[in-house]
């Protein structure tokens, strides 16, 4: 008898089950000294907030001249299925520290559409060589690599463009979208994500941790800060927040991989070898171990944050559901 990791927030359980899978489960557990009510309903707060995203995101990119380029922008701007996690994030951090929705949302989009960039170049033959994403062709399959290109070229400076032109300022100080603007650029530059995906295309042995870090963490980690940034958090909050929303992008992309190798395992009795996944390089153990422990250091920059009591239920919830995929936004 094989027995199962449930990945919780306070402790590393082991059951007895006839394979070697995480029991998901969607719970919200702050610190034991928080005197807060344990009760928020994340999907609720997403779904709504998604809805705002998608038509700020829809009145952004109109379908102008030259067409084909913004044919090709909405394509993966506003692409079916897309969970808006990075803006998500960034407007819950806001409220946390008592910033308003209105001050977060065009940092929120232009987090969305430099994402969106990421995700066109990721996916183009050259880099991760990716026919689909999210179940619909890439956006090169559809518009060729050369609009691809363009199309992701164009969404990185949308999204500073956007968020000098519709930020409140009376929300919102100029020096506060200064470092807004600085953090996005540190995130995606050669020291942040652009360093994940070079290192992946060299496939380095020895940088895989690295590269998922930069990968998948960076996107979390400068989501979190800016919604901090806007709100005017503390150097220490803003430190914790990228803590925090590194160990949930990186754990997301675990828990990804995880799941991914049971439904293999499920569908034909085997696991595949693909390459440079959580499972293929360490195993389900040590995957899940990994994500244990992820989520264990994002508790702990948001038990020092316990301060602010219900308001920071939307970021554990969040870690949770990272985690524990309690529910569909599809649903």
């Amino acid at each position: 008898m094989v027995l199962s990791p449930v990945i919780t927030s306070s402790s590393h359980a082991y059951i007895p089950k006839k394979t070697a899978w995480p029991v998901i489960r969607h719970t919200v557990q702050c610190s034991s000294s928080a005197s807060v009510s344990t009760h928020f309903d994340l999907k609720s707060y997403w779904t709504a907030l998604i809805q705002d995203i998608n038509q700020k995101l829809d009145d952004v990119v109109p379908l102008v001249y030259p067409h084909q380029i913004h044919e090709s922008l909405r394509y993966s701007l506003l692409a079916k299925g897309a969970k808006r996690a990075p803006p998500v994030m960034c407007i819950a951090a806001c409220e946390l520290f008592g910033g308003n929705r209105l001050a977060a949302l065009p940092t929120a989009c232009a987090l969305e559409m430099v994402h969106a960039a990421s995700l066109i170049h990721d996916d183009l033959p050259s880099m991760d060589d990716a026919p689909s994403r999210r179940g619909q062709p890439s956006n090169h399959a559809i518009f060729g690599v050369n609009v691809a290109l363009l199309a992701g070229d164009a969404l990185f400076p949308l999204g500073f463009h956007h968020i000098v032109t519709h930020t409140p300022t009376d929300l919102v100080p100029k020096t506060r979208l200064l470092r807004v603007i600085a953090e996005i650029s540190r995130a995606v530059g050669s020291t942040g994500m652009a360093a994940g995906q070079f290192l992946d295309l060299e496939n380095g042995k020895n940088a895989f941790d690295f590269v998922q870090e930069k990968k998948y963490g960076e996107m979390g980690q400068c989501s979190a800060a800016c919604g901090g940034l806007l709100a005017g958090a503390s150097d220490d909050e803003i430190q914790r927040l990228r803590k925090y929303g590194q160990a949930v992008g990186v754990l997301y992309q675990v828990v990804d991989d995880i799941l991914e190798a049971k439904t293999e395992t499920e569908k034909d009795g085997k696991l595949k070898k693909k390459g440079k996944s959580y499972v293929s390089v360490y195993g389900v153990e040590k995957a899940m171990k990994v994500a244990e422990d992820l989520r264990w250091q994002a508790k702990k920059e948001l038990d020092g944050l316990e301060k602010y009591g219900e308001k920071v239920l939307p970021l554990y919830s969040f870690l949770d559901y990272a985690a524990d995929r309690g529910f569909s936004l599809g649903e």
